[in-house]
């Protein structure tokens, strides 16, 4: 089985919400995307969206773009990003999820010799901006990851590998170790997969940092294709 992964994908289905206005990366880049998809992924192979799925606003609205990429190969593994709004509960969301399709939050699910967890996660203390709303928001999110982390430790019995995934970053570009790259560590996570960055905030696309290796995988800045993780 092998691992691979992309973040942002931005489907509109419904309502249609171009995205070529934000540079010509994304010039039929679901094209380019699929393309890859179907040329890379078996059908037992593991896909990792991490976030950004669909602009649906409403649950129901976001099902005619699970349908587009039920379509493509592999099992497909999602968490929520900062546009998902249609994501308002994980039962709901699970009900609505077709064959080959999993969904996490704060919990973890174990393929093979791979285990995989996740969270949002949010913006960073040490970012410009920072309000008192984005620090309840921000601790929030670092004990769903504590619990994403230790319900995956849960799973691993044996030489399992521990696959989290985030959509926002664990660092700032400036790619210093902090709360969230610890958590990592005391959890022997193997990879993290995270997007939300795109063209105008380069960092580098695969980073090894402590025994751990990062994958940004906004699908803008890896030409619209999917990423092997390294597991």
């Amino acid at each position: 089985m092998n691992v691979f992964a992309i973040s942002d994908l931005h489907l509109s289905v419904n309502n249609p919400k171009p995205m070529d206005i934000f540079g010509p990366q994304w010039e039929s880049y679901l094209d380019k995307i699929f393309l890859d998809w179907q040329e890379k992924v078996e059908e037992d192979d593991l896909v990792l969206l991490a976030g950004d799925f669909s602009w649906a606003m409403k649950l129901e609205d976001s099902v005619s773009d699970f349908e587009m990429i039920k379509k493509l190969p592999g099992k497909k593994v999602i968490i929520r990003g900062n546009h998902d709004y249609w994501w308002k509960s994980i039962t709901a969301v699970r009900k609505i999820l077709p064959e080959n399709f999993y969904a996490i939050q704060n919990d973890a699910l174990k393929f093979q010799d791979v285990i995989v967890c996740g969270t949002r996660l949010w913006n960073l203390p040490d970012m410009k901006k920072f309000t008192e709303e984005d620090e309840k928001i921000y601790k929030r999110e670092l004990i769903r990851l504590r619990l994403t982390l230790e319900n995956a430790k849960k799973l691993q019995i044996g030489e399992e590998k521990i696959v989290c995934m985030l959509h926002y970053p664990p660092y700032t570009y400036k790619e210093e170790d902090n709360e969230i790259t610890a958590l990592m560590e005391e959890f022997g996570v193997s990879a993290v997969v995270y997007g939300h960055i795109h063209a105008y905030l380069k960092q580098h696309l695969v980073l090894e940092k402590n025994g751990i290796t990062y994958y940004l995988t906004s699908c803008d800045l890896v030409n619209n294709t999917l990423i092997k993780i390294d597991v």
